[in-house]
């Protein structure tokens, strides 16, 4: 079963939090809450750690995986951006929206969509979960805690451990900032063009 661990979603404790990085270092996965319900995560490049990921999703090469950017300085490392992009991240940013990109060379290929080479990409806007990716010092790679069958993510902490807690090695305890899953932008095409409706409004895409 995972370790269960409450964090403070104010003051997340430090030793805490580096417990939890250092789990991820060594091959951990992970859940936790976002601005947008519940997510589940690893270390970016970690062939074993991704699999996992796929089967608790049940989800194949094709689906978008995102990584978890503490800030624009970040994400730009690992997703390439144009102008008129980067103004519209940036003022969506941090926040329940998620962005469909062309992966950089700093991203793994196993990673990346095989037909796109695309990844998404997000800055939360949740201070348990920017507290993670600080200490890591480089993006976690997460996926929307959706389980199979369902269409919104898990909310709860304690539910997130009775349900999947035996395919995990570590499960947060926190308030999410928002019931439901990330807005998805897909800007791959060059345009912005709205694939799910979710937690981070729309009116600008109408």
């Amino acid at each position: 079963m995972a370790r269960y661990v409450e964090i403070h979603p104010d003051n997340p404790q430090e030793r805490l939090i580096n417990k939890i990085v250092d789990d991820v270092r060594a091959g951990g996965v992970i859940a936790f809450p976002t601005d947008s319900g519940y997510a589940i995560g690893c270390k970016l490049g970690d062939k074993d750690a991704l699999e996992r990921l796929r089967a608790i999703r049940k989800v194949g090469d094709k689906h978008h995986f995102t990584v978890l950017c503490s800030d624009f300085a970040q994400l730009g490392r690992f997703v390439i951006v144009d102008n008129a992009q980067f103004r519209l991240i940036k003022q969506l940013t941090p926040g329940p929206y998620t962005f469909i990109l062309k992966g950089t060379k700093e991203v793994p290929r196993m990673t990346l969509n095989p037909k796109k080479n695309t990844i998404g990409a997000r800055i939360p806007d949740h201070r348990i979960t920017q507290a993670l990716v600080s200490s890591l010092g480089e993006p976690i790679l997460s996926s929307t805690l959706i389980l199979p069958g369902e269409e919104e993510p898990m909310n709860d902490g304690w539910e997130v451990n009775e349900v999947i807690g035996h395919l995990l090695d570590v499960v947060i305890e926190g308030p999410v900032g928002t019931e439901g899953a990330t807005t998805v932008v897909d800007m791959s095409s060059g345009f912005a063009n709205v694939a799910r409706e979710g937690a981070g409004s729309v009116e600008m895409f109408e």
